[in-house]
């Protein structure tokens, strides 16, 4: 299994970005993907997740409303469009994925558990 994460950069606060993952060594659409985050001061975290389909998406509330997650399945793709970012979102962003193709809602908390896990993007939101 290989992640690899691209899309990272400095971006000015309010502005957009959108992160890709590139999914390779495994049928990417017979499971769940995730996006998270790891900074200094509040470690790793979860952000977004997608069902094998995408037809049922989950966010944390820090970035409900402002973070779009989706995948290409015919592409092996996930992607994270970031809108109206903000200083707090500046973070390692890696892709994550699950060992289920639809987990219950419960589990997609801060602290998701994932099966496997890329190296990451960085992104860094400047006032």
């Amino acid at each position: 299994v290989e992640l690899v994460e691209s899309g990272g950069g400095l971006v000015r606060s309010g502005g957009s970005l959108r992160l890709s993952c590139a999914a390779f060594g495994f049928t990417f659409g017979d499971y769940a993907m995730s996006w998270l985050r790891h900074s200094p001061g509040k470690g790793l975290q979860w952000v977004a997740g997608i069902n094998w389909n995408g037809s049922t998406t989950y966010y944390a509330e820090s970035v409900k409303g402002r973070f779009t997650i989706s995948r290409d399945n015919d592409k092996d793709m996930l992607y994270l469009e970031m809108n109206s970012l903000e200083s707090d979102d500046t973070a390692v962003y890696s892709c994550a994925k699950d060992w289920t193709p639809a987990p219950p809602s419960s589990r997609f908390t801060l602290s998701y558990e994932y099966d496997y896990r890329g190296q990451g993007t960085q992104v860094t939101v400047f006032s």
